[in-house]
Formats: structure tokens, C-alpha cells, sequence
């Protein structure tokens, strides 16, 4: 009795003096002699060793004691952990489709907003919030057109007309994949603008007059036409490919267009836009003749441009025709501010033109 006594606080206060020392984990402590540890210890505080990773510091690592007569949680209390874990990660990811996921924990404090709708329900979008989604302005004139004037009007206008002839080839009437495909490209001109402005304002220390903003818009914009022409015409393996290499040439062709001349990269913008126009056109034409299914309107569309829950894919595109009107104007007149010797940020920029 008194060896066991002796044994046990020996055991104790070799435990307690080492706890809290880092220990390395290159040798394992066996079952064996995990069992006879436990034995040297009293019934009611017996203790095993529990080996948990920690963030390593110099090579080694933490090692700890937890006491096995630890009190099990109950499920009300499980469920309610489970809760509150889920609500502090801010529940479902993104888009509203991702049901089963686990939330992304981090400690870095950032916390993701729950935004509600204005009748209360939850707002299921990540990609765009709703200060974002607007009512597409439908009054604005589809047949403007820029006549071509100077060398480098023409030059523009001839390459846009050059480029609509491959793409009717492989198209022909599958308008669905056409604005899938056309809007890979109508996203690069925004972005490869406003990036390039970005960088002079970085370089010359001066304000871009807002065309910054509004060329990044515009390029979100036809992104989010992508996004819901994704939703209609699922693209095979092969448009995928074809995208890919499109979008490499007409990036990099457009990059050194702008570096040149940002008139005919803006001219030919507008041209690309007009062409736009008449694609959707006789998009529309297809459906009103019943060789396109109208089928209902993707969920993202409906709430993007504030659609009516019953609008159908003819709705879709008439509001995306008219941003394509939009756009073209923006450009023509980006085009006409370079050809009066003017630079960009001296004119107001259209920020927020839908």
C-alpha cells in the first residue's frame, strides 16, 4: 500500500513538473506503457498522454494532459455548438448552392455580412450585392451608328466585320452559345482599359475622372452576362477550348491595340458593341418564332437586373441588348474625346450608365 502511495505521487509530480515544457514527437509512447502510466495514478484522476498538433515552434511541439473524467456533452448541447459554428461562418458559401458545406473559419476577424432583400429573404448572391442590380434602361436608341470617317474608324470597323464572319460560320443559329461565346470577349476591353488607366494614374500621380470605375463596370457587366448565359446554354468541351484561345489572342491584340491608340481600341469597342446589338436582335427574332425555347429566366438574371419572377429568357435578352447599347455609347464617346486631342479624365465619366 505504501509503495503504491509513494509510486503515484512520484508519477505526480513528475507529470506536473513537466507539463508545461515542449516535448518532441519522435518517439511514440505505446499503448503498453500508456496503461502502466495509468495504473501508477489514482482511480479518480487517472491520466493519459494526448499528442495534439499545434502551429511548430523551433521544431517541437506541445504536448498535454487531459483528464479522462471529462463530462460528455449532451446532444442538445452538441446541436447547439453545431449552431453556433455554423452562424459565426456565416452558414451556406456563396451563390446559395453550396447546402451541406462547411463555412470558412479564420481568425483574421473578417466576417462575412448577411445581407437580406428588401422583402426580408435572404440575399443567396456572392458574386454582386443588391445595391448592385439595377432596371436596365430600355427607352435608348438600338440603331445609332457610328459612320466611319478618319483611317483608323475604318481600320476598326472592317476588323470588327472581319471577326462576325468565322463566328457565323461555327454559330450559325445556336444564339445561345453565340452570346455565351461573344460575351468571353465583349469582358476583356473594360478590363484591359481600366487596368492600363489604373496604371497611368499610378504613374502620373493624377485622377482618371471616374473612367477607371466605369470601364471596370462595364466589364463586370458583360461578365455577368457570361454568368447568365451559363445558366441557358451549357458549353462543351470544345467552346471551352475555343474560348481559351480566343480570349489569349484578342487579350493581348487588344492590350498592345490600347497602348497604341486608345481611339481605335475604343472605336473598335463600339463597333464590337454594335454588332451586339444586332446579334441579341436576331436572337430575339428566333424566339419570337418559336425556334427557341423562351424557357424562364435564370434565378441570378432576375435578381441582377430587378427581372419580374415570371420574366423568361426573352426578357433576358432584350436587358442585355440594351446594356450592349450602353456600352456602345460609352465607348464611341471615349473614342470621340481622343480624337478632339483631349484626354479622358477631362470629361465626366459615364460611372453607373446602364
Amino acid at each position: 500500500m505504501m509503495m503504491t502511495r509513494g509510486g503515484a505521487k512520484a508519477a505526480k509530480s513528475l507529470l506536473t513538473a513537466a507539463k508545461p515544457r515542449l516535448f518532441s514527437t519522435i518517439r511514440t509512447i505505446s499503448s503498453h506503457e500508456a496503461l502502466s502510466a495509468s495504473h501508477l495514478l489514482k482511480p479518480d484522476v487517472a491520466s493519459t498522454w494526448i499528442w495534439t498538433r499545434a502551429p511548430t515552434i523551433g521544431g517541437m511541439r506541445f504536448a498535454s494532459t487531459i483528464t479522462l473524467g471529462e463530462k460528455t456533452p449532451t446532444k442538445e448541447e452538441d446541436a447547439n455548438q453545431k449552431k453556433t459554428e455554423k452562424e459565426s461562418t456565416g452558414g451556406d458559401a456563396a451563390g446559395g448552392n453550396n447546402k451541406g458545406e462547411k463555412g470558412i473559419a479564420s481568425y483574421w476577424g473578417v466576417e462575412p455580412n448577411k445581407i437580406t432583400k428588401e422583402d426580408g429573404s435572404e440575399w443567396k448572391w456572392n458574386c454582386f450585392r443588391p445595391w448592385e442590380t439595377y432596371n436596365a434602361d430600355l427607352t435608348i436608341d438600338l440603331k445609332k451608328h457610328h459612320v466611319p470617317t478618319t483611317f483608323l474608324d475604318r481600320l476598326a470597323y472592317w476588323t470588327v466585320k472581319s471577326l462576325r464572319w468565322p463566328t457565323d460560320l461555327f454559330f450559325q443559329r445556336r444564339y445561345g452559345c453565340r452570346a455565351m461565346m461573344l460575351e468571353t470577349v465583349a469582358a476583356v476591353p473594360g478590363m484591359v482599359g481600366g487596368m492600363l488607366l489604373h496604371c497611368k494614374s499610378l504613374r502620373r500621380f493624377e485622377q482618371s475622372g471616374g473612367w477607371i470605375k466605369a470601364l471596370l463596370e462595364e466589364a463586370e457587366n458583360e461578365r455577368m452576362h457570361l454568368m447568365t448565359f451559363m445558366e441557358v446554354a451549357k458549353p462543351k468541351w470544345y467552346e471551352r477550348a475555343l474560348v481559351i484561345t480566343v480570349q489569349g489572342v484578342f487579350f493581348n491584340a487588344y492590350f498592345l491595340g490600347y497602348l497604341i491608340s486608345p481611339k481605335f481600341a475604343h472605336r473598335m469597342v463600339g463597333y464590337l458593341e454594335e454588332e451586339a446589338i444586332h446579334s441579341y436582335t436576331e436572337f430575339l427574332k428566333e424566339l419570337d418564332k418559336g425556334n427557341i425555347e423562351n424557357v424562364p429566366a435564370p434565378a441570378i438574371a432576375i435578381d441582377y437586373w430587378r427581372l419580374p419572377a415570371d420574366a423568361t429568357l426573352r426578357d433576358v435578352v432584350i436587358v442585355v441588348r440594351a446594356d450592349e447599347a450602353h456600352h456602345r455609347d460609352v465607348n464611341h464617346f471615349a473614342s470621340d474625346i481622343h480624337y478632339q486631342g483631349r484626354e479622358l479624365k477631362e470629361a465626366p465619366a459615364p460611372i453607373g450608365y446602364h
